[in-house]
């Protein structure tokens, strides 16, 4: 049994070894200088020379006859591997005899001694193809991988690692998403004084067809009850735990390095039931040693995408804090609040060096009121402007150039944004949120105003006479009517040259906004009138007094919806893409409706529950994809009311209803996400939302925000 010394070996192990080596030398030898007619030198470890040390040079040693028979120079050890080095160079002539005395060697070792061989030989037998190329090359190939690959990739090596976490990479995959990373990042400003919850009163409602226009509901709603209904902090999801450990669908939330993003709140720090156990998130923040930044930081676009992908998460998860803005007793609402309009001020305004996100809402009580959301406090009343109640309203600083038919304006417009409102008194009021000043009052609508849109130097408004009207933006020169509709037009929606609208007459018309041509009609495109509707090309989303929402590409005609019925239509009422030509001057490609569009419907909403076997109760796959996951798992409830209010984001779709509830869709199956609740006490009029919360509104007068950004820093994700 070899036993290796301090050395490497036992001198019993060397000795064998060179007798074993000596015997294989020998026949070597013998064959080589009976066919070449040479002698060998020896076998000595280092130069096969014998050094003479009188003369100070080096002479060969040359036995009788030619042939070396002596055994390797005596050494113990690691040395005897030096001493063989010799022998394997110049005993075999080729690689073939070299392997077979590696392998002679090889068969003397133990078992122990091999498997470390094995395991020190087995990184020269790989070769990395991918991270031997040029930088270059290597991070094109990985510009083909998902962000879940790259982050596997990089745990492979280091060069590996080098290439996966490459800011172009991730800037690329964040630039995909429209996800942009904001630098001048402002300091948090912590909350004031928080309120009480004011008791949640029961709203009586009336059922009432709603299909001619969405203003009758402030005729004869309950006033309600606002007083110190501000503030209320709800946590909803399992408030003991540490969101560190929250599970995600793509990615671990250690595995993508987020750990150090989330904040644990618990029960203590977060309590519904006494506003002295509430610690503001920003109080908690410094606590926990996430400093605020107000430096210009180096864009980490992997930190981007992985912070985006938590907060998706969150959303799919249900997991958000619930706050609700200041009553009438703290400066907010005194009556229903129709309509509200997410707001973010640029850098740079009123000496501040970072951008201001504040919300707009518009009320029964005939103000606008501006709110900064980092202290939850009214910024400007804006009042005095309309007789009556405010139905919508939006901010805009998307300006017309002078030259593309608009008129020279006598001063720059404001960078600040031009606040849009418009309400049941037939007015339109434009007002300059930078000089705080009005701009304009337009009268033009022989009824209620419902809806109020501005995009690409284009005003839209719509109304209960039955009209869609358009004007130059911010000049407010007037274009054209459109009076196709048959009964009030209560939501437009406007995206560069293209309007879209829809009215109680259950119908959707698409617009040309160069020419005031109708380009396309979805008629009886739900079962009711259409009480809301927001477009982004190509994708158009609706609610109804139905009950239902649809989505569709009105280029594909492909889609879904909440209504079962509502799945396939007879092959010979899908049109045709050839009327297409005739609109190609424009650049739009529209496809003329024709009756009932089709609709693809995700399949958890039409087939039946008792057909899917199930695990349990509570539990129902998603027959899409076949996952049991939170999203499938949820009862795939519809709304029970008419769906006043939509908003369309790039994964989510977020409706309000007078059923009092806020349901989050998924864009692209139409599967149930979340359905948010006992936020509001009274039916929901508007709802919006951004990457980080959702906001609704409704007539018990209050303002939730759905907070899904809790314990995360987001500093640095431009809204």
């Amino acid at each position: 049994m070899i036993s290796p010394n301090d050395n490497g070996f036992s001198d019993a192990d060397i000795k064998g070894l060179k007798l074993a080596f000596s015997q294989h030398c020998s026949t070597a030898n013998e064959a080589t200088s009976s066919e070449l007619g040479i002698a060998l030198p020896p076998a000595n470890y280092r130069t096969g020379l014998q050094f003479n040390k009188g003369a100070g040079i080096h002479e060969k040693r040359s036995p009788p006859g030619g042939i070396w028979m002596e055994s390797p120079v005596d050494v113990k050890g690691k040395g005897i591997a030096r001493s063989l080095d010799w022998h394997l160079a110049t005993m075999a002539s080729n690689d073939k005899e070299r392997e077979e005395i590696t392998y002679k060697l090889l068969e003397c070792l133990p078992r122990s001694v091999l498997a470390s061989l094995q395991r020190r030989m087995t990184p020269l037998l790989q070769f990395d193809v991918v991270g031997a190329l040029p930088t270059e090359l290597s991070l094109f190939i990985f510009t083909y991988l998902p962000a879940a690959s790259l982050l596997a990739c990089s745990l492979v090596s280091k060069r590996w690692h080098t290439l996966a976490t490459d800011q172009v990479l991730w800037r690329r995959l964040c630039y995909a998403h429209g996800w942009e990373w904001r630098t001048d990042v402002a300091a948090l400003t912590p909350w004031d004084g928080l309120g009480d919850a004011d008791p949640a009163d029961a709203v009586v409602r009336e059922e009432r067809d709603e299909d001619e226009g969405m203003g009758d509901e402030e005729e004869d709603e309950d006033e309600g009850s606002g007083e110190g209904a501000g503030d209320v902090i709800d946590f909803i999801g399992d408030d003991s735990v540490d969101w560190t450990s929250m599970p995600m669908n793509i990615d671990d939330i250690e595995v993508q390095g987020l750990s150090h993003l989330l904040i644990p709140i618990t029960s203590v720090a977060l309590s519904s039931s006494s506003t002295s156990a509430i610690t503001p998130i920003s109080r908690i923040t410094l606590q926990h040693g996430v400093l605020p930044r107000n430096v210009h930081l180096a864009p980490d676009y992997k930190l981007l995408h992985q912070t985006h992908m938590l907060l998706h998460n969150r959303f799919c998860q249900g997991a958000y804090r619930r706050r609700i803005l200041p009553g009438a007793d703290a400066g907010g609402h005194s009556a229903a609040v129709y309509c509200l309009w997410l707001w973010t001020y640029p850098a740079g305004l009123d000496g501040r060096s970072a951008p201001l996100q504040v919300l707009f809402t518009g009320s029964k009580d005939r103000t606008v009121r501006e709110w900064d959301l980092r202290t939850d406090r009214v910024r400007r009343v804006v009042g005095e402007l309309h007789d009556s109640s405010v139905l919508s309203l939006c901010v805009s600083s998307d300006f017309a150039k002078s030259g593309d038919g608009e008129e020279v304006l006598a001063s720059e417009p404001s960078r600040a944004g031009f606040l849009v409102s418009g309400g049941s008194d037939r007015r339109v009021v434009v007002w300059d949120l930078g000089k705080d000043r009005l701009v304009k009052v337009l009268q033009d609508h022989l009824d209620s105003v419902l809806c109020v849109r501005v995009d690409n130097g284009r005003l839209v408004t719509c109304s209960k006479d039955r009209t869609v009207r358009t004007y130059g933006f911010p000049s407010l020169k007037p274009q054209f009517v459109f009076r196709a509709h048959r009964a009030a037009v209560n939501a437009v929606s406007v995206v560069g040259d293209v309007i879209v609208s829809g009215s109680g007459d259950r119908s959707i018309r698409v617009w040309n906004a160069n020419t005031g041509a109708l380009i396309s009609t979805f008629e009886e495109h739900h079962a009711r009138g259409i009480a809301s509707i927001e477009f982004k090309p190509p994708y158009l989303l609706s609610g109804s007094s139905d009950m239902h929402l649809r989505m569709f590409d009105i280029a594909s005609l492909q889609g879904w919806s909440t209504n079962p019925e509502v799945n396939t239509i007879p092959s010979s009422t899908v049109p045709t893409l050839t009327s297409l030509a005739s609109h190609g001057q424009d650049n739009i490609a529209m496809i003329p409706g024709q009756g009932m569009a089709p609709f693809f419907l995700h399949s958890s909403l039409t087939r039946s529950m008792s057909d899917t076997p199930r695990p349990d109760a509570n539990t129902i796959v998603c027959h899409a994809c076949g996952s049991h996951g939170l999203a499938a798992r949820r009862e795939q409830e519809r709304h029970t009311h008419l769906v006043r209010s939509v908003a369309l984001g790039e994964e989510f779709a977020v409706s309000g209803s007078y059923d009092l509830t806020i349901k989050v869709w998924d864009r692209k199956t139409g599967a149930l996400v979340a359905d948010l609740n006992g936020g509001h006490t009274g039916r929901i009029f508007c709802v919006g939302f951004d990457c980080t919360k959702i906001v609704s509104c409704g007539e018990d007068q209050r303002i939730c925000i759905w907070d899904f950004s809790h314990g995360i820093d987001t500093s640095f994700i431009k809204l």
